[in-house]
């Protein structure tokens, strides 16, 4: 689940990150209020899920608040990739003096929380990846001793921190640790952490990602989640317990166990095809939860057919035809659709699916080269 850059940026305040005055508006009236308030030049910036704001001329500087309604109205409505900005972050303008990238990740590689940094603020951290590798340290952080003062003092040191601001940087960091471990985020940045004029640190901007699998133990930020913003078909997906991934493709896949999805997108992309999703209905799925992941895949107009592929361990083969019948009767799909249900009813399974003129397939292979013939056809 991704944070608005307001949302992050008070969940960094909460542990001890000095960022600047702002508050949220919805629209230009509320914008000039709040830079009325703050008094001087402010930033208005769009708060939608993506990057590259700036760029997209969602982020705008005013010199007071008659600029910043007008600059407000510019911005709101806008629509930048896709997303249309619903509110804007007043701030109060920083005087910047140099940039600073501080992040965190987590590295399945070394099985750490990797603290990354660099020199070169304010831009794309996958940029400065590409073209100046030698401009990011990292520090992997043990998980059972946390964050160290040493190792915030061998990052300052190699970022160029000044001397008098070290300490400063060090308890930013240690916050920042903090807040990641706390709320159980897999993304945590600050791009650009300033030095101001007056030689001060700020967190400018913020950027978090929370963990899904561990908001049943967060309600705060579970409540913060803005489901205009994300994929519709993941919503609806989220509603039923189903693990939903949009892809590329015109297969639209329906699959029991992450592990046998994987492998029918790869026998997909073996034979020909391109796999629409990626869709998980887990163990033990009832009729009604096929239904509605067949009702997810089929609301896609890219999808041209679908592979329905079942192993019945848990999850019986004949709940899961009588869950694509319904699903079917519901939304009259009028695309072809291939079958391969083993396991634990499945004569029974078939038997219904029969009933419905599905095309059956014993193997995965038989299967997936079903679905791309037709997908093509």
């Amino acid at each position: 689940m991704n944070l608005h850059e307001y949302q992050s940026k008070r969940i960094f305040a909460q542990y001890g990150i000095p960022i600047p005055r702002g508050e949220v508006a919805s629209t230009p009236t509320e914008a000039r209020e709040i830079a009325g308030k703050l008094g001087g030049k402010v930033v208005v910036k769009s708060q939608v899920l993506v990057g590259g704001r700036g760029k997209a001329g969602g982020i705008k500087l005013a010199v007071d608040k008659d600029d910043a309604e007008e600059k407000a109205k510019a911005i709101l409505g806008m629509d930048i990739k896709g997303l249309t900005v619903k509110r804007v972050l007043v701030d109060e303008a920083a005087d910047i003096k140099d940039e600073i990238y501080l992040g965190l990740v987590i590295d399945r590689a070394r099985r750490r929380v990797v603290m990354m940094g660099s020199s070169e603020g304010g831009v794309d951290i996958e940029e400065v990846a590409a073209t100046m590798p030698d401009k990011i340290v990292k520090v992997a952080i043990d998980p059972c001793i946390g964050f160290r003062s040493y190792q915030a003092m061998d990052l300052a040191t190699a970022l160029g921190i000044p001397k008098e601001l070290t300490r400063s940087f060090g308890q930013i960091a240690s916050g920042l640790y903090t807040a990641f471990v706390e709320n159980d985020a897999s993304l945590a940045e600050i791009n650009p952490l300033v030095v101001t004029g007056d030689g001060k640190l700020l967190a400018v901007d913020g950027k978090m990602s929370i963990d899904d699998n561990a908001l049943y133990r967060h309600k705060a930020l579970a409540d913060l989640r803005d489901p205009s913003e994300e994929d519709p078909y993941e919503v609806e997906a989220r509603r039923f317990d189903l693990s939903y991934v949009k892809l590329d493709g015109n297969i639209g896949c329906m699959v029991n166990g992450a592990g046998l999805s994987m492998a029918t997108m790869d026998m997909i992309k073996l034979y020909g095809g391109a796999p629409a999703n990626f869709l998980d209905i887990g163990g033990g799925a009832t009729a009604e939860r096929v239904a509605a992941a067949l009702r997810i895949i089929l609301s896609d107009q890219n999808v041209k057919t679908v592979l329905i592929n079942i192993f019945g361990g848990i999850t019986r083969c004949d709940e899961v035809a009588r869950g694509i019948v319904a699903a079917l009767d519901e939304v009259g799909a009028a695309v072809p659709m291939v079958v391969r249900l083993v396991g634990t009813n499945e004569a029974e399974g078939r038997a219904i699916l029969a009933d419905a003129k599905m095309d059956p397939a014993t193997t995965l292979a038989e299967a997936a080269q079903k679905a791309v013939a037709a997908s093509k056809s």
